[in-house]
C-alpha cells in the first residue's frame, strides 16, 4: 500500500506476470497459427517482427508509462493528461466491458470440453451411439468432432432468427467461469496478484509438454517444415503485412485499459520501459513456440487423414485383384494404380480418382480460424492420441488458464476506473463492486449460450473491438504527442526511470505509430465498406456444413451500433467539457465587457 492510499503489486515480478497472463491469450493459440498457415509460415514472421518492433513495443510502452505516471485507471489517466481525453477513458471501457461480456464464453466452452474429458471414450471420437437416423447421417457427413461441437456443445440452430432458448449444459458453465474470475479478482490487485503465478505458469508447462508428445507424432514434421517453408510472394501482399501488424496489435491487448490499470498498481520508479519490451518479446516468443506446437499437431491430424485415405484405396485395389497383401503400400500404391489403369482403365477411373484426393498438401492447406482451430481441429488429433483422455484434460485446461488470465486483466479495466470513483469507493466496498461487474457481465452473456449465441458471438468477436480499439490507441497517441506534449511526457519518464526515452521511441509515437494506425483503420474501413459483412456462416444439418445466409436487418444495426457506441464517447466527452468550460468563462467574460463605473453596471 503506497502513501496516497492506492494498493500496489508485491513485486515488480507480480506486475510482469499479470501483463504476460493478460497479453499471452487464446489468440496465442489459435489466431497466430491460423495466420501462419495462411501467409506462408517463415514468410509471414518477417512481417510480424518488423511490426512487433515498429508498433507493438512502443505502443505497449506508452500505455504503461500513462498509468504508472498517472496511478489511475484509464478514465482518470487520460482525464488527468486532458479533461478533453476523459471520454478516451470511458471509449476503452466500454470495449473491455464488451470483450468481457462475450469473451468468458470461450472459458465456458473450455470448462464443457473438461468436463466431457473425463470419460472412457471421447464424446467426440465417434458418432454417439443412438436410434435417431437423422442424427446419425448429419454426424456421418460431417465429422463426430463437429457434430460434438455443432450439436452437443452449442445445439446451434440453422439461422439467426430462430433463438431456440439458452443451452442450460453451457449456462452452467458460463455460471462457473465468472465465479473463477470473481474469485479471482475480489480482493482487486491483491489476489489478482496471486493468481497470476499460475494463471502464467500452467499454460507454458502444458505447452512445454505438448511440445514434447508433439514433436514425437508421426507426422509432426510434415506440419513443423509447413510452417516454417517461406512462400516469399507473400512478403508482396499487402495483407499480409496488415494481418502481421493487427495480430501484434490484439495480441498486446493494446487500447483495452487493461495496461493502463495494471501499470497504476507499480511502484512510482518502476522501470516500466525494461518491462514493456521484455513482456512483448515475451509474448511474441509463446505465439511463434505455439505455433511449432499447434503445427506439430496439425502434422500428425493431416497425415493421420493422408494415409487413412490411402489405406482406404489399398483395400478397395486388393479387393479388385487377387494381389498379395505385403504386395501393396501406401508408397507404392501410385505406381500399382498406374499400371493397372492403364491395362484396365474402365475399372480404376473411380479408384484413380480415389487416390487423387489423398493429398497431403491439401490436408496441410485446410486452414482453420478461432473456435475451429481450438474447438475442432485440435480435438480431432487429441482424439487419434494414445491415452487421448489424459492430452484432452491437459489440452482444455490449458485453454482455461489462459482464458482466466486474459479476462483478469479485461476486467480489470472495468473495475479499475469504477474504484477511482469516489462516489463509489465510499458507497460500496471492493468486493462488492468487482461482484456486481460480474453478475451484469454474467447476465448480459447469457444471450451467447442460446442455441443461436454463437451467431451473436461471431458479431461481437468481429466487430465489437476492432475499429473501436483502433481509433482508441490512434487518439492515444495523439493526445500523448499533441495535446499533452510530448516533450512533458519525456519529462514525465525521465522522472520514472531516471532517463528519457531515446529517439526511438519518439519516432514511432510522433510519426510511423499514428501512420501505420490511420492505415489499418483506412483497410477496416474498406473491408467493412466492401466486404460480405450481411452475410453469415450457419450451420445446415442436413447438409453437416456451414453454408452463408442473409443476416437479419436488426444484426447489421448491432454491427455498426458496436464500434460507434465507443467511439463516440470520444468526441462527445469532449464536446461536453468545451461547453461545461463555456459556461464557466462567459460570467467572467460579461464582467470585463462591463462600462467602467459602478453605477453604470449596475
Amino acid at each position: 500500500m503506497e502513501a496516497d492510499g492506492r494498493p500496489s503489486w508485491d513485486n515488480p515480478a507480480q506486475f510482469i506476470l499479470a501483463c504476460v497472463s493478460y497479453a499471452v491469450g487464446l489468440g496465442n493459440m489459435w489466431r497466430f497459427p491460423y495466420l501462419c498457415q495462411m501467409h506462408g509460415g517463415g514468410g509471414f514472421l518477417i512481417p510480424y517482427l518488423i511490426m512487433l518492433v515498429l508498433e507493438g513495443i512502443p505502443l505497449f510502452y506508452m500505455e504503461l508509462a500513462v498509468g504508472q505516471k498517472m496511478r489511475l485507471g484509464s478514465i482518470g489517466a487520460w482525464s488527468a493528461i486532458s479533461p478533453y481525453l476523459g471520454g478516451l477513458g470511458i471509449a476503452s471501457v466500454v470495449t473491455s466491458l464488451y470483450l468481457c461480456i462475450y469473451y468468458n464464453v470461450v472459458i465456458a466452452w473450455a470448462f464443457w470440453y473438461l468436463f466431457h474429458s473425463f470419460q472412457a471414450e471421447l464424446p467426440w471420437a465417434a458418432c454417439p451411439a443412438n436410434n435417431n437416423l437423422t442424427e446419425q447421417q448429419e454426424c456421418e457427413v460431417s465429422s463426430p468432432t463437429q457434430y460434438f461441437w455443432y450439436r452437443e456443445t452449442l445445439n446451434i440452430t440453422s439461422s439467426m432468427e430462430e433463438g431456440g432458448g439458452l443451452h442450460r449444459g453451457q449456462t452452467v458453465c458460463l455460471l462457473m467461469a465468472w465465479v473463477v474470475v470473481y474469485l479471482c479478482i475480489v480482493k482487486g490487485v491483491k489476489s489478482t496478484g496471486k493468481v497470476v503465478y499460475f494463471t502464467t505458469a500452467f499454460p507454458y508447462v502444458v505447452l512445454l509438454i505438448y511440445f514434447i508428445r508433439g514433436v514425437s507424432l508421426h507426422g509432426a514434421a510434415n506440419g513443423i517444415k509447413y510452417m516454417f517453408m517461406p512462400k516469399m510472394k507473400e512478403l508482396a501482399s499487402p495483407t499480409t503485412w496488415i494481418n502481421a501488424a493487427t495480430q501484434i496489435f490484439f495480441s498486446l491487448g493494446l487500447g483495452f485499459g487493461s495496461l493502463v490499470a495494471f501499470a497504476s498498481y507499480n511502484q512510482p520508479h518502476n522501470d516500466v520501459q525494461r518491462q514493456a519490451v521484455a513482456v512483448s518479446l515475451i509474448n511474441s516468443g509463446t505465439s511463434i513456440f505455439a505455433s511449432v506446437v499447434t503445427f506439430s499437431i496439425y502434422g500428425f491430424k493431416a497425415t493421420f487423414n493422408y494415409e487413412s485415405c490411402l489405406d482406404r484405396a489399398r483395400i478397395n485395389l486388393l479387393n479388385s485383384f487377387d494381389i498379395e497383401e505385403d504386395a501393396i503400400t501406401n508408397d507404392n500404391i501410385s505406381s500399382w494404380v498406374t499400371q493397372l489403369n492403364s491395362t484396365y482403365p474402365d475399372r480404376f477411373a473411380s479408384l484413380s480418382q480415389q487416390l487423387e484426393s489423398c493429398n497431403l498438401e491439401s490436408e496441410l492447406d485446410t486452414a482453420a480460424e478461432g473456435a475451429g482451430l481450438a474447438f475442432i481441429v485440435y480435438s480431432e488429433a487429441i482424439k487419434n492420441m494414445p491415452v487421448s483422455q489424459l492430452w484432452s484434460v491437459l489440452y482444455f485446461s490449458m485453454l482455461l488458464m489462459l482464458g482466466v488470465g486474459s479476462m483478469l486483466g479485461n476486467v480489470m479495466a472495468i473495475t479499475t476506473p469504477l474504484h477511482d470513483s469516489k462516489f463509489l469507493s465510499r458507497r460500496l466496498s471492493s468486493e462488492a463492486l468487482n461482484g456486481l461487474v460480474c453478475i451484469f457481465c454474467l447476465l448480459a452473456g447469457l444471450g451467447f449460450t442460446a442455441r443461436s449465441g454463437n451467431y451473436w458471438f461471431t458479431i461481437f468477436n468481429d466487430y465489437a473491438c476492432t475499429f473501436s480499439l483502433l481509433f482508441i490507441v490512434f487518439v492515444e497517441m495523439v493526445g500523448i504527442c499533441c495535446i499533452y506534449g510530448l516533450k512533458r511526457f519525456e519529462k514525465d519518464i525521465e522522472d520514472m526511470i531516471g532517463h528519457r526515452p531515446n529517439w526511438y521511441w519518439k519516432i514511432v509515437w510522433a510519426g510511423v505509430g499514428p501512420i501505420i494506425l490511420i492505415g489499418l483503420f483506412l483497410f477496416y474501413m474498406i473491408t467493412y465498406i466492401t466486404g460480405e459483412t450481411s452475410t453469415y456462416q450457419a450451420w445446415d444439418k442436413d447438409l453437416g456444413k456451414s453454408l452463408p445466409k442473409e443476416r437479419p436487418p436488426y444484426a447489421q444495426v448491432c454491427i455498426a451500433l458496436l464500434p460507434l457506441s465507443s467511439i463516440l464517447c470520444i468526441p462527445f466527452c469532449a464536446f461536453y467539457e468545451y461547453v461545461q468550460r463555456k459556461k464557466k468563462r462567459e460570467p467572467e467574460e460579461r464582467v470585463v465587457s462591463c462600462p467602467l463605473t459602478p453605477r453604470e453596471a449596475c
